[in-house]
């Protein structure tokens, strides 16, 4: 029952009053307690079980309940860690990109020879696939499609860092005279570029060859060939 003399609209002022029981002051009607921040191990696995549903079912058949459903959650609490599936496909490929340029990046300052950088570029590559494998898939099957888009943007970008990487090491290699000077150098980067990334359809981890070993044999074949030597 009302007090006589408090209108109809009159604010309450007992909401802030102690719990009788407690001492607390009462929470004020519709505030939200913080939430609290998800660990970066939960976030990374996550993102990995989303990366292996958008490698496997492509990027526009994947929902947001299908990654919930792969990683045992109700799609509603998958919103309370991303607020999209496109955040976190941009996630997946960031971190991919920017281990494989943490490397790369490496390998061009150490100033090695041509041949040397080849190899060290080839080496990094199997690694980033051994690390990154499903990202490495969903690269290569949606980034044409995503470029269009702006927030993915940054894959273009990141395609032609990498093309100058691979054509300047070769064109050095042909001037120094360690590369063939008849080499077509844009169809040599092509061909390495090529076979060395379809790994990703066929390599798994724990596989029985390291990245290391697969990169050695690779390289043999490639700069050496598989005819026996005479």
């Amino acid at each position: 029952m009302s007090k006589p003399n408090q209108s109809a609209s009159e604010p309450n002022q007992r909401t802030n009053e102690p719990n009788q029981r407690t001492g607390a002051p009462k929470q004020t009607a519709g505030k939200k307690k913080p939430q609290v921040s998800p660990s970066p191990e939960r976030r990374r696995e996550l993102l990995g079980i989303a990366a292996d549903v958008f490698a496997e079912q492509g990027y526009n058949a994947t929902t947001v309940r299908k990654i919930a459903d792969a990683a045992g959650m109700l799609a509603g609490s998958l919103y309370y860690h991303f607020d999209s599936k496109e955040s976190m496909l941009e996630e997946i490929l960031r971190t991919f990109l920017t281990e494989l340029w943490d490397g790369y990046d490496s390998v061009l300052q150490a100033q090695l020879g041509p041949r040397e950088t080849l190899e060290a570029l080839v080496t990094e590559s199997f690694r980033e696939i051994d690390r990154h494998r499903a990202a490495v898939a969903i690269y290569q099957k949606e980034s044409r499609h995503l470029v269009a888009q702006k927030r993915f943007q940054y894959l273009s970008d990141s395609q032609q860092r990498f093309e100058k990487a691979w054509l300047t090491t070769l064109e050095r290699g042909v001037a120094e005279g360690v590369f063939r000077d008849d080499l077509d150098i844009r169809l040599a980067y092509r061909f390495v570029r090529d076979t060395v990334w379809v790994a990703a359809s066929w390599y798994r981890p724990g596989g029985g060859h390291s990245p290391e070993e697969i990169a050695r044999q690779y390289l043999s074949m490639v700069l050496d060939g598989i005819s026996v030597r005479t």
